[in-house]
């Protein structure tokens, strides 16, 4: 499995990689742009990734616009619903607004910090990814 983090959070950044590396390959970025470009890197290069987790609140360009922006990219690029890149968005912000926003924007599920590591490997199998 293929694994985008984007997360601007040193500690967070690093608990998501030493959780999530046993399941897959995990690359990381630290703000919206570097998620974007790295999906559009992975797809150029033919191997797209099968999970995202994107947090809300990233300086530059926020989680939220690049999920918009991944999902867009996914539509041009005529990717059927059943081979998108499965996104949980992770955040600190407790703000219903945002979970909303994030659903409307296609994620698949949400996640908030302090991030429970049995919770997220539970929302990675209800999603259908190999854990």
């Amino acid at each position: 499995m293929r694994i985008l983090i984007a997360e601007d959070d040193l500690a967070s950044r690093k608990y998501l990689d030493k959780l999530l590396s046993p399941y897959g390959e995990c690359d990381l970025t630290v703000n919206g742009i570097e998620a974007v470009e790295a999906f559009m890197m992975a797809w150029d290069m033919g191997t797209p990734y099968d999970l995202i987790c994107l947090d809300i609140m990233m300086p530059k360009v926020d989680g939220l616009q690049a999920l918009q922006a991944i999902r867009d990219l996914e539509k041009q690029k005529g990717v059927s619903e059943e081979n998108k890149a499965r996104v949980i968005m992770i955040t600190a912000l407790h703000d219903a607004e945002y979970v909303h926003h994030s659903f409307d924007k296609g994620c698949e599920a949400y996640a908030a910090k302090p991030v429970n590591a049995e919770k997220l490997i539970e929302v990675m199998r209800q999603l259908g990814l190999e854990v």
